[in-house]
């Protein structure tokens, strides 16, 4: 793929990323070209159907994700490179189960790179938990289901960054040792 191409993909899948996730089945293609940049037909050159485009976005969002996670996995300090985790995990959670949604059933690429990024995530709080941080009891699951609750109720009724802001602050308290 050309440099061009490269960069015109990335630029419809963060603005789908955008339009969907904001906007959930209103959002529309021609608003992704709009927001891209591109014509409609750049869009569907890259992406032959709306579910296509969607299922590549979400695909992008657990990649981009898996990165962060693995890096967080090795970080010198692992309990603020959980903590950090944790917040982004939580803050973009919401535009992640919108596009999800409008997928019914994982498709297998996204269920494949989902995996990866809970077995990094389980890495990331594992070795904050060898360094005293977290407290042992505390496993990937539980981690998982705070961090959904969470984005599900910011994706149904958003809130006000600094409510969000403190009730991630309530969680991270909660694992914590100190």
């Amino acid at each position: 793929m050309r440099q061009d191409a490269r960069e015109n993909r990335e630029r419809i899948l963060a603005a789908a990323d955008h339009v969907f996730g904001t906007h959930g089945e209103a959002g529309s293609t021609e608003e992704v070209a709009r927001l891209a940049g591109v014509g409609i037909a750049t869009v569907f050159r890259h992406f032959p159907s709306k579910e296509a485009l969607i299922e590549a976005a979400l695909v992008r969002h657990f990649t981009s994700l898996l990165d962060r996670t693995r890096a967080a996995a090795a970080a010198p300090d692992p309990a603020a490179a959980l903590h950090a985790l944790i917040r982004e995990m939580i803050e973009r959670g919401a535009n992640k189960l919108t596009l999800a949604s409008m997928l019914g059933d994982a498709p297998p690429a996204v269920v494949t790179v989902a995996g990866e990024v809970k077995a990094a995530v389980d890495m990331a709080l594992r070795r904050a938990q060898a360094a005293g941080a977290v407290r042992p009891e505390v496993g990937v699951e539980e981690l998982y289901l705070l961090v959904r609750g969470l984005a599900q109720t910011t994706a149904v009724a958003p809130v006000p960054a600094a409510v969000l802001e403190r009730a991630i602050d309530v969680i991270l308290d909660g694992f914590s040792t100190r």
